[in-house]
C-alpha cells in the first residue's frame, strides 16, 4: 500500500521489501516439497513399516546343561519312628531329644500291670491244661486196662460156650445151660466193645488236651511278648531326632485307619539324604546315579554334592484339600548327600538341582523363540523359529534338543542368525513373511 510522504503533494511506494518476501516463500515451499519427495523415496525403498520385535542371535555354547529342580527336606538314610504295641501310661522316659542311643537300649517303660496280669493268667492256663493232660493220660491207661479185662472175659465166655455146646451135643446139659453160656459170651463181647470205645474216647480227650495246651502256650507267648514290649527299645543305633511325648502321657496303639502314638524318631546320621518332591513333568528325565547339587537355607553360601539313589514309582498323595483330579502330581526322589556335614539335621528344608543331560558345542536360542506353526500342506504343527532377513521374518523349521535354563538346543539354523525372541504376544500371531522392526533395545 502506498505510504504518504511528509510532503503532502508527493507519494513514495516501498516495492523492494514485498519482492523479498515473495522470494522467501518460494524457497520455503520448495524445501518442503523436496523433503516430502525424499521421505517418499525412503519409505518406498523401505517398504511397509513392520511390528516392533525383540531379536537375538543364534549362538554356539561350549556346554549346555539341563537340570531338574525341586524342594524337599533333609532326612536320615536310616530312621525309625518308635511306636508301641501296648496301650498304657509312660512310667519311665529315659531319653531326651538329641541323645545318642544304641540298638536294644531301653528308651521308655509303660505301666506293666495289665500286660503282666495277662501274661500270668496265660501261664496259669498252661499249667492247668498240663494237669488236665496228665489226668487224661491216666484215663487212657485205665481205659486200656478195661479193654484187656474185657478181652479176658470174652475169651473165658467163649471157651465156656464151646464146652457147654459140646456137652449139649452129647445131651449131657440142658438147652437152658447152653443158652446161658451163649448169653454170657455175647455179654462179654459187648463189654469189650464198650471198653474199646471208652479207650478211644480217652485217646481223643488226651489229644484235645494237648491241642488246648498248645493253644494256651501260644497265648502265653503272646502275653509274654506284650509284657516285654512295655519296655520300648531302640531298633537301631542313632540319635533321638524327635521326641513327641512326655513322661506320664498315655500311649495308644493304631486301630484300622487311626494311627497310634509315635513316641519318638531315632535317626542314624551316618548317611544323610535329601528327600524331594519332583513334578510329574520332570520325573521321566531322572535316572539313578545322576549328580545333584543341594543347597539349604540354614547353610547359606554353601552347597553339597549328591547323587540320585531312589526314584518313586508312584505319585505322592495330593495335598489335603486339593482336588484329586486337579492337583499336579509329584513323585518322591531321594538324593544321597556325599560328604555331608555332621551339623545337618533331619527336617531342614533344602533345594536340589539335578543334572539330567549335557551337550558340548550346542547351538542354542532362547526358549521363547521356538514356536509351533502349521506345516505347509499339512494339518500338523511344525517346530521352528522366525529368522529376520531384510526386515522380514521367515519361518525356519528346527529340531529341538535339551533345555538348559532359558535356552534350548536347536539344529537347522546357523550361529549368528538373528531370530525373533519376543514379545510373546507378537510371537503368538507372527506369520511367515510379516514385516518387522527390531526394537531399540535390539538395535543397541
Amino acid at each position: 500500500m502506498p505510504e504518504q510522504a511528509s510532503d503532502p503533494g508527493h507519494f513514495r511506494v516501498r516495492a523492494r521489501p514485498m519482492a523479498a518476501m515473495r522470494r522467501r516463500n518460494v524457497v520455503v515451499i520448495g524445501a518442503v516439497v523436496l523433503g516430502l519427495v525424499v521421505l517418499a523415496v525412503v519409505v518406498a525403498r523401505r517398504g511397509p513399516s513392520g511390528v516392533e520385535v525383540d531379536t537375538t542371535e543364534v549362538v554356539r555354547r561350549d556346554t549346555l546343561r539341563a537340570f531338574v529342580t525341586a524342594s524337599g527336606e533333609i532326612v536320615a538314610d536310616r530312621y525309625a519312628d518308635i511306636g508301641s504295641s501296648v496301650m498304657g501310661r509312660i512310667d519311665d522316659l529315659r531319653v531326651k531329644e538329641g541323645d545318642r542311643v544304641k540298638a536294644g537300649q531301653v528308651l521308655a517303660r509303660l505301666d506293666p500291670v495289665q500286660a503282666r496280669s495277662q501274661r500270668d493268667a496265660a501261664d496259669a492256663q498252661v499249667q492247668a491244661l498240663g494237669t488236665e493232660q496228665v489226668a487224661a493220660r491216666e484215663q487212657v491207661r485205665a481205659a486200656k486196662a478195661d479193654v484187656e479185662a474185657a478181652r479176658a472175659r470174652v475169651a473165658e465166655s467163649e471157651a465156656n460156650l464151646r464146652r457147654v455146646s459140646a456137652l449139649f451135643a452129647e445131651r449131657l446139659v440142658s438147652a437152658s445151660e447152653r443158652d446161658t453160656a451163649v448169653a454170657a459170651a455175647d455179654g462179654a463181647r459187648a463189654q469189650l466193645q464198650s471198653a474199646q470205645a471208652a479207650a478211644a474216647r480217652a485217646d481223643e480227650s488226651i489229644r484235645t488236651a494237648q491241642r488246648r495246651q498248645q493253644q494256651a502256650r501260644a497265648q502265653a507267648v503272646g502275653a509274654g511278648d506284650l509284657f516285654a514290649k512295655t519296655e520300648i527299645t531302640s531298633p537301631i543305633e542313632g540319635v533321638v531326632s524327635r521326641l513327641q511325648v512326655r513322661q506320664g502321657e498315655m500311649v495308644v496303639i493304631g486301630i484300622q485307619n487311626q494311627p497310634g502314638t509315635t513316641l519318638m524318631t531315632i535317626s542314624d546320621l551316618a548317611d544323610i539324604n535329601a528327600e524331594i518332591k519332583v513334578a510329574e513333568a520332570d520325573v521321566m528325565r531322572l535316572k539313578l546315579g545322576q549328580s545333584a547339587t543341594v543347597s539349604l537355607d540354614a547353610v547359606p553360601g554353601r552347597t553339597f554334592t549328591g547323587k540320585v539313589i531312589e526314584i518313586g514309582t508312584g505319585a505322592l498323595p495330593p495335598p489335603a484339600g486339593a482336588a484329586a483330579t486337579a492337583a499336579a502330581r509329584e513323585f518322591r526322589v531321594v538324593v544321597r548327600i556325599m560328604e555331608a556335614d555332621s551339623g545337618l539335621r533331619p527336617g531342614l528344608t533344602c533345594d536340589a538341582e539335578i543334572l539330567t543331560d549335557e551337550r558340548k558345542n550346542a547351538i542354542v536360542v532362547p526358549l521363547q523363540s521356538v514356536v509351533l506353526r502349521a506345516a505347509e500342506g499339512s494339518e500338523t504343527d511344525q517346530t521352528g523359529v522366525f529368522v529376520v532377513r531384510d526386515n522380514l521374518v521367515r519361518f525356519v523349521p528346527v529340531t529341538t534338543g535339551i533345555i538348559g535354563g532359558l535356552s534350548i538346543e536347536v539344529t537347522g539354523v546357523e550361529p549368528g542368525t538373528p531370530v525373533v525372541s519376543g514379545p510373546f504376544q507378537v510371537l503368538r500371531t507372527l506369520k511367515d513373511g510379516d514385516p518387522v522392526s527390531p526394537s531399540s533395545a535390539a538395535r543397541r
